[in-house]
């Protein structure tokens, strides 16, 4: 649509400030990593050096051959299905608690006062501050070694991660379908279940399976601390230097994590179709 006749035009921002800005921007972070690697004993010269790399050497070599004895290998397949049950069940675990917090943390119109979005917001900060190592050490001592502990250390986290994201998703969701609601007198939970959550819902989706993606990857070394899955099992053999059952652990986790990958890859190019 063209503007009216007598309707001012109006220039479009100098570009002069705005490349400015970027430029002070980009010196700002070379400076912090300029000063990073001044501040930190890099040891580059001893990284690079020829004993480091026939050391290095050295220990590869001791990787192989793999141990691929039907009984280590039965154990590292009921490994792996511990690792896959911890992550989903984690995930899921996660999604509900993610879900049913991300509601009172967003403000859902205008007029909305949300009164616990604060308190909320601040309990899902903390929630994901602490990394999941940590809250599986916490776990630990109240409920034991194996994987539960990483399976409610996984929830934990993930509930903050998701339950912000949720959140957003919901404040962003397009107001009409919900204001139309309202108008005709429709109470705010109808609203949410019937304009809102069918909006957002593949977003969410989305969001919890790429969740479920990194949570696979956690759940594989959070057994470092006695929380189960290949984790466990890694620990163990690594202390013990049996380079041979180490080498079978680590591409049994790279063999999950590239398969749930994919699949939850094709599942969400599948969702957004």
């Amino acid at each position: 649509m063209r503007p009216a006749a007598n309707a001012p035009y109006r220039l479009p921002p100098p570009l002069f400030d705005a490349r400015c800005k970027a430029c002070w921007f980009t010196a700002g972070i070379g400076a912090l990593v300029v000063a990073s690697f001044w501040s930190l004993d890099l040891q580059w010269s001893a990284f690079f050096s020829g004993d480091a790399a026939r050391s290095m050497g050295r220990f590869l070599g001791e990787f192989f051959p793999p141990d691929l004895s039907a009984p280590f290998l039965a154990k590292v397949r009921t490994a792996m299905w511990e690792t896959l049950a911890m992550s989903a069940l984690g995930t899921l675990l996660a999604a509900a608690g993610g879900l049913l917090l991300a509601v009172p943390a967003a403000r859902t119109h205008d007029g909305d006062r949300a009164t616990a979005r604060a308190p909320t917001r601040l309990l899902l900060n903390a929630l994901r501050a602490v990394p999941e190592l940590v809250w599986a050490a916490l776990l630990l001592i109240s409920a034991g070694l194996g994987p539960f502990a990483g399976t409610l250390a996984l929830a934990l986290h993930t509930t903050g991660v998701l339950g912000r994201l949720f959140a957003e998703a919901i404040e962003n969701a397009p107001p009409g379908p919900g204001f139309a609601l309202r108008t005709q007198g429709v109470p705010s939970g109808r609203v949410l279940l019937y304009a809102t959550l069918p909006q957002v819902l593949p977003q969410l989706m989305s969001y919890t399976l790429y969740r479920w993606e990194n949570n696979i990857r956690a759940a594989a070394v959070l057994g470092v601390v006695g929380a189960g899955g290949l984790g466990q099992l890694l620990a163990f053999h690594m202390g013990l230097f049996h380079m041979g059952k180490t080498c079978t652990v680590l591409g049994a986790m790279v063999f999950l994590v590239a398969i749930v990958d994919i699949a939850s890859y094709a599942s969400r190019r599948w969702m957004t179709r």
